[in-house]
């Protein structure tokens, strides 16, 4: 009785659309709107490179995971340990969150521009200018840092809470017997906070995966040559320029299943190395 209206909330507004979205994708667009067709639109998918260059940047995405997910631990990490200034690094850290993507991606459109600061310094320190959203080999890489940059103030506070919940009593154990701090982050701190760990993972993958259209649509608008083409992006080209709302939702179809194969990866490695420790 208690969780009743939790789960009646959860199954109207998330469950429910989500079997009509994946209902939907088996219907056709245009002249055959509304006939079933099968997997006709999953079959376009696969042959379409657009779509295909935007699974390839999803796992650029999934290789990147960990460095996303390990920066805002170890700060956290050193703001428990009471590092000088830790009370103003915790307010720094977390401004970012409070912005808009559309406001972080103009910031930096500026920033990273190929004539702007960040490039000046670079030429005046004697390294040649990178063209940072130009290039498609570092398109990709920038805006995800500019994500992580972004986001990682919310992972932050989760993983001070998860600090709060830690046993006090194995790190000072560590210091005692004079373990080194990576002795100690491998063997205390990994392990102590291995559920907050997996939390942090699911949740920073599902924002890289579909929180990051802000910042590709003031950035880089999908390119360059596609470098920065990302399922979302996808399927907003498709839903709202193409009006092909059928094949929006194979996309999106698939985009939920890519996200819920390799979260539950992550999540059986994550208990596995736990085990170990």
């Amino acid at each position: 009785m208690l969780v009743a209206p939790a789960v009646l909330v959860l199954v109207a507004l998330r469950l429910w659309p989500l079997v009509l979205g994946v209902n939907f994708s088996f219907t056709g667009d245009g002249a055959r709107d509304g006939t079933a067709v099968g997997l006709d639109n999953y079959r376009e998918l696969w042959r379409d490179p657009l779509f295909r260059s935007a699974l390839r940047n999803t796992g650029t995405l999934v290789l990147l995971l960990p460095v996303a997910v390990a920066i805002p631990g170890l700060l956290a990490t050193f703001i428990h340990l009471r590092v000088p200034g830790h009370r103003f690094y915790r307010g720094v850290y977390f401004f970012p969150a409070v912005l808009s993507p559309v406001i972080a991606g103009a910031i930096f459109n500026l920033l990273l521009a190929y004539d702007g600061p960040l490039n000046r310094a670079l030429e005046g320190a004697g390294l040649g200018a990178v063209d940072w959203l130009g290039d498609p080999d570092v398109a990709l890489f920038t805006v995800v840092g500019v994500h992580v940059w972004a986001t990682f103030g919310m992972a932050l506070v989760v993983f001070l809470a998860g600090f709060a919940a830690l046993d006090t009593s194995l790190l000072d154990a560590a210091k005692v017997d004079g373990a080194s701090f990576p002795a100690t982050l491998r063997h205390v701190i990994v392990p102590g906070l291995s559920r907050t760990i997996q939390f942090v993972f699911v949740t920073t993958m599902i924002g890289m995966l579909t929180s990051m259209f802000g910042l590709l649509y003031v950035m880089t608008g999908g390119g360059p040559e596609g470098a920065t083409h990302l399922p979302e992006f996808y399927i907003w080209i498709q839903q709202g320029q193409m009006d092909r709302p059928a094949l929006a939702a194979a996309a999106s179809t698939v985009l939920f299943l890519l996200m819920l194969v390799v979260g539950l990866a992550q999540i059986g490695l994550l208990r596995r190395s736990g085990r170990e420790h």
